[in-house]
């Protein structure tokens, strides 16, 4: 059987996949309607296991990379769900305070793709803070169907709480140099739409595909934005007309890229959904964003 490609996939399957992911539909469909698609020698297993996350090969900075530091820490989040496991990292090399930059997870708790955003960023000359918002549940528990399902059993201005007190955390500590910024994705991206809303001493927030606040809340934003959206994204898209209209009306600064025909989830290198010279420059763009509004 040969080894599928994004190519062998209709589009059709990439919304399939969107809606499962995001809890629209639940496994037993996602299944019925996937096998629509198995026809022409590709199977339900090979679509299946095409689609899933695959982090064993896919992380870019090892856990144990000489040129960073990377540590679990626990902090508490009094407003939230008490004490909440992270990811802390930064620069080996570093003789001096350091930005700070919160790694928000998407709808499935801090899983290897996270962590490994959280090094990505240390790499770049900042301390990061990647929060585990299934901590008060036991934390991410090894896999991302069992990750979404205990996400939905936390409140989610809840789990807001958790990363404004990872926020208060990383600003108090004697290696930051007081200016942290926010990068999310999916969930993660509400949660950084959110945070620019909710902390005014936020020095810089970048949304990756996330949700939306409401006008009003929108209109509280003091905070820089750069927002990442994929072109194919209707679901997430259709929001950003009115949180634009708003973000002008008040004179906020403000970027939005849009990235023509991928995927959400383009920047998640574990799934095929991924696009490589999106990702890249979604993320140069969002490094260099950081390094000016933090420095």
């Amino acid at each position: 059987m040969k080894k599928l490609t994004k190519a062998d996939i209709n589009q059709e399957v990439f919304d399939l996949y969107d809606d499962y992911a995001h809890n629209k539909i639940e496994r037993r469909q996602f299944m019925e309607k996937l096998s629509l698609y198995a026809v022409g020698g590709i199977t339900i297993p090979s679509l299946l296991s095409f689609m899933m996350p695959n982090y064993i090969d896919s992380i870019l900075v090892k856990p144990n990379d000489p040129r960073i530091q990377s540590d679990y820490i626990t902090y508490t989040s009094p407003k939230g769900g008490g004490d909440i496991k992270g990811l802390l990292s930064k620069p080996t090399d570093s003789k001096e305070k350091l930005p700070g930059i919160i790694v928000v997870h998407e709808n499935r708790g801090l899983n290897p793709y996270i962590e490994d955003v959280g090094r990505r960023a240390a790499l770049e000359g900042f301390i990061t803070l990647a929060p585990d918002a299934l901590s008060p549940l036991g934390g991410y528990p090894g896999n991302d169907d069992e990750g979404r399902a205990m996400q939905r059993e936390r409140d989610r201005y809840e789990m807001l709480e958790d990363f404004i007190a990872a926020y208060e955390y990383l600003i108090s500590r004697d290696d930051c140099n007081g200016k942290v910024g926010v990068v999310g994705f999916c969930f993660g991206g509400w949660i950084a739409n959110m945070m620019a809303v909710k902390v005014p001493s936020l020095s810089a927030a970048v949304p990756f595909y996330g949700g939306q606040p409401s006008n009003e809340e929108a209109a509280m934003i003091s905070a820089p934005l750069m927002l990442q959206y994929a072109g194919l994204d209707e679901r997430v898209n259709a929001g950003w007309p009115a949180y634009e209209k708003v973000l002008k009306e008040n004179n906020i600064e403000h970027v939005a890229y849009f990235y023509p025909e991928v995927n959400h989830g383009f920047h998640n290198n574990t799934t095929p959904r991924y696009d490589e010279a999106a990702a890249k420059l979604a993320w140069e763009r969002t490094i260099k964003f950081f390094k000016d509004k933090l420095k």
